[in-house]
């Protein structure tokens, strides 16, 4: 077995451990691997995107992320609102976005209309051995 082959069951199992849909007061989100691959000019890291749909009225329990994840989010429609560690809520409409450091704590993420569906697309950079890129706090 060659390490390619290593890095793309790791990528695999780092896109299933993510895309469980989450539960917020019986609302989920549906979150869909999109993307996996190592970064070839940067031994031992890999980037993962993946496509979180938020039906209306839908959020996403807290969570962090693998402590090696940058993470840029990106919102392909609606309006998401967002909280990333102590940092203040806001809503992010279509065409914006932002990003959580590594080891940052997302406190609020969430469908801000209770009427219109939103879709996020999120991008990690991560090292290719991490085995889950998200865990709910609990």
């Amino acid at each position: 077995m060659n390490i390619q082959t290593v890095v793309r069951a790791a990528g695999a199992a780092m896109a299933f451990a993510i895309a469980v849909p989450a539960s917020a007061h019986g609302t989920t989100e549906t979150v869909t691997p999109s993307f996996q691959h190592a970064i070839p000019n940067v031994p031992g890291k890999s980037l993962t995107a993946v496509i979180v749909d938020y039906p209306p009225g839908a959020a996403s329990p807290a969570h962090k992320h693998a402590g090696s994840a940058f993470i840029y989010a990106y919102v392909v429609s609606g309006n998401v609102e967002s909280q990333v560690d102590d940092g203040p809520k806001r809503v992010y409409h279509a065409g914006e976005s932002f990003f959580e450091a590594p080891g940052a704590i997302h406190r609020i993420s969430r469908n801000a209309s209770n009427t219109k569906p939103a879709k996020l697309l999120a991008v990690f950079i991560a090292d290719s051995n991490d085995q889950s890129l998200t865990t709910p706090i609990k």
